[in-house]
């Protein structure tokens, strides 16, 4: 810590009584004598960020004002990933760890199970077979297949003899993949047959590539490729054989290597890589585990890519904690009948997941009709109230209504997590309603190592994200351009800034874009835009730019959408919307009337006037299909079409307040005028895709 920040420190602790019940809302309460140094807002406190300009705008943990977490208060000898995992083995030897489905006679059975003691083993075979065959300390490794055992033993093994996984995901395509194994200089792959099948294809564009371990695939069916590529191909299982008869010992790292270069897929151009070290990991999960505990008789689902920084930093706190993993089968569809087998106790999902089962369950309630659907909402309605004051609502409700919801999801689970995008309020009171469980919601990003902030357990207001990451502060930056200002009343609004242990190193090879992020005084700028809500809760509000999320989590530079319709026949001009509580993209398009009366006459159709047409579902449609042919031939990703649009004669212009000087969208004043239209297009997108199938509730 540098003698500035130690002076500010000195000067606040001196004014500081720390509550020792730990129950309480706020842990920190003044030295009324000595006056007030520190601002108590319940889950947050308020420092200066510099002693000389005493502006207080610098918010931490209640739960760890005056330092910041860097290590698990109980285990503070952990400081690598690898460490995380010794002590995970020593303490946990024969407890579960890793589980996956086992198939009997073709159909797909119970879980059978590694134990930590199992999985520890097979991590020092792995990375003593990587050694074996040349590949030296700092490499990277690729990991390209989705969620399985070997994923993890894997990263372990990296961990263990300080290699540097890189997670390669089929979502970005060939062409991304084929990017970051270039980029990161990946030397050895760890794939399945079906993505080997792919890098087989692109094998001579890899050059810095030496082996390829097919996880899943029979030695006799390993290709053998000729010796002028360079490039072995082994099965996962003769990796292990040859790494067990020649055990080499760990080569562990330091909390400041490098553990990972996580890619994220970006709004437009090549990915970047994130590049975060051991310390990175460890710090953030010892922060956001204040928040969230798991045990050893816990049991958690994952089918969360591990590609993503969301699965990873879980998967560091699975390890510590000693909690079993299972794995869903690699079917998003049939996710519902691994969780009826598993029983999880805890369930850390997306927003578009929680959207699906709130939608399955109102639907499977309206169309019960009668009887049921008054049973069902006296017993919501009952148990909502109990909830928010505090008190246990009556048991008959669970066993007449709700224990029969529960047993979908096993009937265990005791905490369910929300991240990647905003949780809608509605949502997460259902959630909270019908699973009988704790709900808490996070925010993170790949550059923090995940969490930033996240929900306290006892707190019951919905609709934010909860307080700082004991690892981390965060301040709010003016965005004059957007009017937001930390002098804004009644809540303080601005660009959200991180600083502590759990920042990135910055980007791989690309020191102009990490500028961008990081300033010279260690905030990492994220782009969103928050506000301070009561109780020092952080709440999202905005994105800065016009970048923005959908809610699986999918980034959206609406631009670039719409410079590809803007080819479209029909289209004059097109305005694309998105936000972060829906999975899809909606477009108001001023069209072309000339280009409309001639669809119209050629299909026969007759119409009073333009608006008539304007609003024909046919029409609608016609222009749809078009715009989806446009977006096909544009290599679109799926996320990327427009699944509604409203048709609108009135162009874009200036004098309507829609363009700017240059003719640019004015998109918060779009939004604002085409709001019924925007209103009107999810509502029906939502009629028309909500599916019950997979969660036929009642």
């Amino acid at each position: 810590m540098d003698s500035k920040a130690e002076r500010r420190l000195k000067a606040i602790q001196g004014h500081l009584l720390l509550n020792s019940i730990i129950e309480s809302t706020s842990q920190l309460q003044t030295n009324e004598t000595s006056g007030e140094f520190v601002h108590g807002q319940g889950y947050s406190v308020v420092l200066p960020e510099k002693l000389q300009t005493g502006k207080w705008n610098v918010y931490r943990s209640a739960r760890s004002p005056l330092k910041l977490v860097s290590r698990f208060p109980d285990h503070p000898e952990i400081g690598t990933l690898h460490d995380n995992f010794v002590h995970a083995v020593e303490t946990f030897q024969d407890h579960k760890y890793l589980g996956t489905r086992i198939r009997v006679d073709g159909t797909v059975g119970e879980y059978k199970w590694m134990t930590y003691g199992e999985a520890g083993t097979a991590r020092t075979s792995v990375g003593s077979g990587l050694l074996y065959h040349g590949i030296p300390k700092g490499a990277s490794i690729g990991l390209y297949f989705i969620n399985r055992p070997e994923w993890i033993i894997v990263d372990h093994a990296c961990s263990a003899y300080s290699f540097i996984s890189v997670p390669l995901y089929d979502t970005l395509g060939p062409d991304a993949s084929k990017f970051i194994v270039n980029h990161a200089v990946i030397q050895a792959i760890f794939c399945v047959p079906q993505t080997l099948n792919t890098m087989l294809t692109f094998l001579s564009e890899i050059p810095s590539v030496r082996l390829i371990v097919v996880v899943g695939g029979l030695d006799e069916h390993m290709p053998s490729l000729p010796s002028s590529t360079g490039v072995e191909v082994i099965s996962y299982s003769k990796l292990l054989r040859q790494g067990r008869s020649n055990l080499q010992a760990f080569c562990p790292p330091q909390p400041e290597d490098v553990a990972t270069i996580c890619y994220t897929s970006g709004t437009t151009g090549t990915p970047k890589g994130a590049v975060l070290t051991h310390g990175n990991f460890i710090a953030n999960v010892a922060g956001s585990s204040n928040a969230v505990r798991f045990f050893p008789s816990d049991v958690y689902i994952s089918y969360l890519p591990l590609a993503h920084i969301y699965e990873r930093a879980n998967q560091v706190l699975v390890a510590y904690s000693g909690t079993a993993v299972g794995f869903y089968q690699g079917d998003n569809l049939k996710l519902m009948d691994d969780m009826a087998a598993l029983r999880p106790t805890i369930f850390c999902s997306v927003p578009r997941l929680y959207n699906r089962i709130y939608a399955g369950i109102t639907n499977a309630v309206k169309t019960s009709g009668g009887l049921r659907e008054r049973l069902f909402n006296a017993a919501y309605n009952s148990k909502k109230q109990a909830i928010l004051n505090g008190k246990k609502s009556s048991p008959m409700w669970d066993r007449l209504v709700f224990n029969k919801i529960k047993e979908k999801l096993g009937g265990r689970v005791r905490y369910m997590v929300s991240g990647a995008s905003p949780l809608s309020s509605d949502v997460m009171d259902f959630l909270r309603v019908c699973f009988g469980c704790v709900v808490l919601e996070g925010y993170g990003m790949t550059e923090t190592s995940c969490v930033i902030s996240s929900m306290d357990e006892g707190d019951m207001v919905s609709g934010h994200v909860g307080s700082p990451n004991p690892a981390c502060e965060i301040k709010l930056v003016d965005v004059p351009e957007m009017n937001y200002t930390f002098e804004d009343k009644p809540y303080p609004r601005g660009e959200i800034c991180v600083r502590g242990p759990i920042i990135f190193r910055g980007y791989f090879k690309d020191e102009v874009q990490t500028r961008e992020v990081l300033d010279e005084d260690g905030w990492l700028h994220t782009g969103d835009i928050g506000l301070w809500f009561t109780g020092g809760r952080l709440k999202i509000i905005d994105r800065k730019k016009n970048i923005f999320k959908l809610a699986q989590g999918e980034y959206i530079a609406p631009e670039k959408v719409e410079n590809v319709y803007a080819k479209c026949k029909f289209v004059l001009q097109v305005f694309v919307y998105g936000d972060s509580l829906n999975s899809s993209l909606v477009a108001v398009v001023c069209v072309d009337p000339e280009v409309l009366k001639a669809w119209a006459t050629s299909e026969g159709i007759k119409y009073e006037d333009l608006g008539q047409l304007c609003n024909d579902p046919r029409a609608r449609a016609a222009v749809l299909a078009d715009m989806d042919a446009i977006g096909r031939d544009a290599q679109l990703r799926g996320f990327e079409f427009v699944k509604a649009v409203t048709l609108v004669l009135e162009p874009f212009t200036l004098e309507n307040g829609l363009l700017t000087p240059t003719f640019k969208i004015k998109r918060p004043q779009a939004k604002a005028y085409f709001a019924k239209a925007i209103s009107d297009m999810y509502v029906e997108l939502a009629t028309s895709e909500s599916d019950p199938s997979p969660l036929k509730m009642l």
